[in-house]
């Protein structure tokens, strides 16, 4: 077993490992209010916290049998495109935000951010440490075990330089992606339009903006290279990895945001006020979320010639099983 693979698979079964604790945090809080033991989060009825908990213990337990997917046997007979599509998802989720992980520890912040989506209620300090470590957890495990499974079953999709395939037309969505990006960017150096409540901003606010500022810009940048087929001598696994994570991070995010925005738009609960105006943020999400998947789509239909004496002359990158 190569290098490679042997770190990946050990990735994949610590992935799943780290992301266990979160699974029975969830759990407890589902369990604990439904019984009237454990506070409910702010701006929530008792029905609502109990779906918005549930849904994210179905997203635990897919996190979890994505990770031994990667690592299991039975994973190589599932559907490609199932596969890669929670991969894609899972890295979108937490592998952008290991800068955010890293920078928060630098800059001596962590409280409560506004990338949970305003779902935690207060809890032990021992509670918030394990959930810190399963995400963290989780996003180096698949930043590992993602790319040694992709290599494992479809070891020709990465090979080439980005001059290898046809220049096709300039990708829409890699224009709204950077677009949007450009926003976050601003709202974290301290813009206020559109921020009617500067006041509720916080620094991790600010340094998750700039994260997801960030990975909107290189997803963009790589989904422009490959499509436009330039600079010509780029190795093709480059902006395929940043497009990756930049997609997912767009359209994984925004998913989550978009409707957590919308209901307070139109709720409007009183003891919530997000520092944006909901339905600017609600707008700026769907157009996110639109273009990552778009740009994703683009990744995916990309055609590339292989130099290879043996192989056909053009080689189409596709998720199939």
């Amino acid at each position: 077993m190569e290098r490679w693979d042997r770190v990946g698979r050990n990735a994949a079964y610590g992935a799943a490992l780290a992301l266990s604790p979160y699974l029975l945090i969830k759990v407890s809080w589902v369990i604990g209010s439904l019984a009237g033991v454990l506070p409910i989060g702010n701006g929530f009825s008792l029905a609502e916290w109990v779906v918005l908990n549930t849904v994210t213990v179905g997203m635990a337990v897919i996190g979890i049998a994505l990770a031994l997917a990667l690592v299991r046997p039975w994973g190589m007979r599932l559907p490609g495109a199932l596969v890669a599509f929670c991969s894609w998802v899972g890295s979108g989720f937490l592998v952008s935000v290991l800068p955010f992980v890293l920078l928060s520890a630098l800059l001596g912040v962590g409280g409560d951010s506004q990338g949970s989506g305003g779902d935690d209620p207060a809890m032990p300090v021992w509670e918030g440490v394990l959930v810190q470590f399963s995400f963290v957890g989780m996003g180096l495990g698949l930043a590992l075990a993602v790319p040694a499974y992709l290599r494992r079953r479809w070891p020709d999709a990465f090979v080439g330089r980005v001059g290898d395939g046809p220049r096709t037309a300039p990708p829409w969505a890699a224009v709204v992606g950077a677009a949007v990006g450009l926003v976050w960017l601003y709202w974290a150096a301290g813009g206020t339009l559109g921020v009617p409540h500067p006041a509720e901003r916080n620094t991790d606010g600010y340094v998750l903006a700039a994260v997801w500022g960030f990975w909107a810009l290189a997803g963009s940048a790589a989904v422009w290279a490959v499509a436009r087929a330039g600079p010509a001598g780029l190795p093709r696994w480059l902006p395929l990895v940043f497009g990756w994570v930049g997609s997912g991070s767009l359209f994984a995010w925004s998913a989550w945001k978009a409707p957590l925005m919308l209901y307070v738009a139109v709720a409007e609960p009183a003891d919530v006020t997000p520092p944006e105006n909901p339905t600017v943020a609600v707008v700026l999400h769907l157009c996110a979320g639109v273009a990552g998947a778009a740009m994703m789509r683009t990744l995916v239909r990309t055609r590339i010639r292989v130099a290879e004496p043996h192989a056909q002359p053009e080689v189409a990158i596709r998720l199939e099983s």
